[in-house]
């Protein structure tokens, strides 16, 4: 199961090893399951994050160009 408070970078790197795991197709239902579920939950918080990053970067677009 995925850490808390984990890095983009870090949740990428779980997420390919999630869908490696996935492709393998020799897991148990229940453990694909449960991989499946922490996937979406990493790619929810990941996409999260990538929009406050956005956001912030379009804040400091804004600022400087009002000091042009």
């Amino acid at each position: 199961m995925a850490k808390k408070n984990m890095t983009c970078e870090e949740s990428m790197d779980r997420l390919e090893e999630i869908v490696s795991l996935l492709e393998n197709n020799e897991l148990s239902l229940d453990k694909t399951i449960e991989l499946f579920e922490e996937g979406l939950k990493l790619t929810k918080e990941c996409d999260a994050k990538l929009k406050v990053f956005e956001d912030k970067v379009n804040q400091i677009i804004k600022e400087n160009n009002e000091d042009e």
